[in-house]
């Protein structure tokens, strides 16, 4: 899992009927016609010699192309933009199925990338399809949008330990709101998840395609039950991995996830105990969870220094934590433990040096270098979900769970940039269809919850839940090496047949 996998994990995670008349067959002209019959540039992915990505598209035979879609769909002859896709052709055209749809999640993840790692998992199963990956709407190499903030961790700040603290906050956010409103205020309205399914939509119409098959990850799996509401029948199969309702999508991304991360840190703690003599952090869970919050008192007291540029305070530092917490393989605990080794050594007011890894972390976190994926954040899940709450309303809030979730509480119910924006253009999806889809949750997710994907089965009684149970994962199908899971996703994506009931793998 990549430094930014890491990072938009946290994000994780409505809306009833279009504003237009795009998602469903109409009666006279396409308003979109000129969109669905445009003539794509299918060009060489490089963009130059350090553009690595690209070159191992080029490599894989993949192709890359520009999509001119409408920046409002309600106003098609207006202003347009355009959104990048990468294209790797089925080879096994007696088989073919059609063109998959890929998004690695966010709000804000770059997709371009995708047809690489998923042909790899997939494998035979992959040269049945054109893969399609797809950077969203201002997002990677689509039209950009960036608010122009020195930091990126507008939704992964802590409230911190007091009042005083917490106004610090709600200063931080209403300062990131108004900023982006400034700099980006024209084109905010449209930076939606129901404009980038119908982006989507274009994109299919483009291929010359009647259907899509998709396969989302995370926030990923929203776009998808969202794209179903918006383009009913349109969708061939169907895998939404880390499943999210769109009920628990809002402003707060891990509101209602605090035992589930608390759960992972203790679990954490239990493994980093029995290899005391590797990492140093205490023979006892106890003693380890003792380590964690010496950790976190001490930048309360005082921000850690992290090297000659990084200062952790007590508002972001348990991102660090919450980060590393989203997957109980051994590779990511140990990527974990390595951190707090480090940081317990800033606490005694050490003098260390971060490595690589964890230094791209810090520069993503409290630089500019990660302005412009946190607004593209911001822009889509306020654009979405904004709504005021009131700035007692998160104090409270912090307070009623601190006790509880010491750690996971202050983070998870903080004010965001949210609070200030402007009201979404239109109202909350709301879902009233029942598409065959094939589901994948873990047990003890501390992302997207497991509630969650139970409560998305419901709503969709054609689909099949595939549980994990026992894993504290987020994100499955050829991330977390479970053959179980990767064998039925590819029998799925091979024969287009559902399980007859909800499968369970064991973690």
């Amino acid at each position: 899992m990549s430094t930014s996998r890491h990072i938009r994990a946290f994000a994780a995670c409505a809306a009833v009927l279009a504003v237009t008349a795009t998602s469903t067959a109409a009666a006279g002209p396409d308003p979109l016609a000129r969109f669905h019959g445009q003539r794509v540039d299918w060009h060489a992915c490089a963009l130059g010699v350090g553009d690595e990505v690209g070159q191992a598209l080029d490599a894989a035979g993949a192709d890359c192309a520009d999509i001119t879609v409408p920046l409002d769909y309600a106003n098609p002859g207006g202003h347009t933009i355009t959104v990048a896709i990468s294209r790797l052709k089925a080879t096994d055209t007696a088989h073919r199925v059609g063109p998959l749809l890929l998004n690695d999640g966010g709000p804000a993840g770059p997709s371009l990338h995708m047809p690489l790692t998923k042909s790899e998992v997939m494998g035979e199963v992959a040269d049945r399809y054109d893969l399609i990956g797809m950077d969203p709407r201002f997002v990677g190499r689509s039209t950009p949008l960036d608010c122009g903030w020195n930091l990126d961790s507008a939704f992964l700040r802590s409230a911190g330990a007091n009042l005083a603290a917490y106004h610090e906050e709600v200063t931080v956010a209403r300062e990131l709101a108004e900023r982006c409103q400034r700099t980006q205020g024209d084109v905010l309205p449209h930076v939606t998840t129901r404009n980038t399914a119908r982006d989507m939509d274009v994109i299919r119409a483009v291929l010359g395609e009647e259907s899509l098959s998709y396969l989302g990850y995370s926030y990923g799996s929203y776009l998808g039950e969202v794209y179903t509401q918006l383009f009913p029948g349109r969708t061939d199969r169907m895998v939404l991995d880390g499943v999210n309702s769109p009920e628990h999508y809002n402003q707060t991304l891990l509101r209602g996830a605090e035992a589930a991360n608390e759960a992972a840190l203790r679990a954490w703690a239990s493994w980093a105990a029995a290899r005391h003599t590797t990492y140093g952090l205490g023979a006892t869970r106890v003693e380890v969870l003792a380590t964690v919050d010496h950790i976190l008192d001490a930048a309360t007291q005082q921000p850690l220094r992290i090297g000659e540029a990084y200062l952790l305070d007590e508002h972001v530092l348990p991102a660090l934590f919450v980060g590393g917490l989203g997957s109980d393989l051994d590779e990511r605990r140990a990527d974990l433990a390595r951190t707090v080794r480090l940081l317990a050594r800033a606490a005694d007011r050490e003098p260390v040096e971060p490595p690589q890894e964890l230094a791209q972390q810090l520069e993503f976190l409290l630089t500019a270098a990660g302005s412009a994926p946190s607004s593209q954040m911001a822009a889509i899940l306020c654009g979405d979900t904004a709504e005021r709450r009131g700035v007692g309303s998160y104090w409270r809030a912090v307070e009623k769970s601190r006790e509880r979730f010491p750690l996971a509480g202050p983070l998870a119910n903080n004010i965001t940039p949210c609070e200030f924006w402007d009201r979404p253009a239109e109202a909350p999806t709301v879902l009233d269809n029942d598409v065959p889809a094939l589901l994948l949750a873990a047990t003890g997710d501390p992302r997207t919850l497991y509630a969650g994907a139970e409560a998305m089965h419901k709503q969709w009684p054609s689909s099949r839940l595939l549980t994990v149970n026992g894993a504290r994962q987020h994100g499955l199908y050829g991330e977390y090496g479970n053959a179980c899971v990767d064998e039925r996703v590819n029998t799925y994506l091979r024969t287009g047949r559902l399980p007859t009931q909800d499968p369970i793998c064991e973690a």
